[in-house]
């Protein structure tokens, strides 16, 4: 079995991230990088390199909060009709490798999976008709509805309110550094990191925590 297998015997309860995690981050890139600023240079008449320097700026002024998830905010923000534009490239949205017989397998071994996701509803929505996850998950959370990002401390005490979960018998596993490091400090005790969130970059650094490379090899 792989070092990045936990001790399934200690855990009742597995929080799923879904962009990076269990879906590739490609889509999620290629859109706000490639896909926004080309529909952005349309809309202003300036070249695709203005643009996307232009919303980078404005993406990092967003980054870690809700806002940055929000269709809503960015429509508004952008004057986009960003729902639709995600629309115009959901072809790229897929399952990571392996990662439905990994929900499976801990459903036949009694594993609460619960998909925690900073993904705007009408984000969500859309990922859930594109893909078959959500049949293969037993709860969905939405920042959006707790109010605030996976980032902030608090959200995992909100989340505790909502579901219920004990922090020595729950594993997380997330793309994130940032969030990985704020349900560390909150006291999750079992964390995974994703080594390759999105298939057409290259690896991450996921320092200080266990990454997981393909979901066969932490099967239970």
């Amino acid at each position: 079995m792989s070092h990045a297998a936990p001790d399934w015997g200690r855990i009742d309860t597995v929080l799923l991230d879904m962009d990076g995690t269990l879906l590739d981050l490609h889509f999620d890139t290629h859109f706000w990088l490639q896909h926004v600023p080309l529909r952005y240079a349309e809309m202003h008449g300036i070249n695709v390199e203005d643009s996307r320097s232009k919303l980078m700026a404005r993406y990092r002024q967003a980054e870690g909060t809700l806002d940055w998830y929000s269709v809503d905010y960015w429509t508004d923000q952008l004057g986009l009709d960003i729902p639709m534009l995600k629309q115009e490239v959901d072809h790229l949205i897929s399952v990571r490798p392996d990662v439905i017989p990994f929900l499976e397998a801990l459903k036949e071994v009694g594993k609460r999976r619960v998909l925690v996701t900073n993904a705007h509803g009408k984000s969500l929505a859309l990922k859930m008709r594109k893909t078959p996850i959500g049949e293969h998950l037993d709860s969905v959370v939405c920042a959006h509805d707790i109010g605030l990002a996976k980032e902030e401390a608090e959200f995992w005490h909100r989340l505790h309110d909502r579901i219920g979960y004990h922090r020595e018998n729950t594993l997380l596993i997330d793309d994130s550094i940032k969030v990985l490091k704020s349900a560390d400090d909150y006291g999750i005790e079992h964390l995974r990191a994703i080594l390759k969130p999105d298939s057409q970059s290259p690896p991450v650094d996921a320092d200080p925590y266990i990454h997981i490379d393909r979901f066969s090899d932490i099967r239970p």
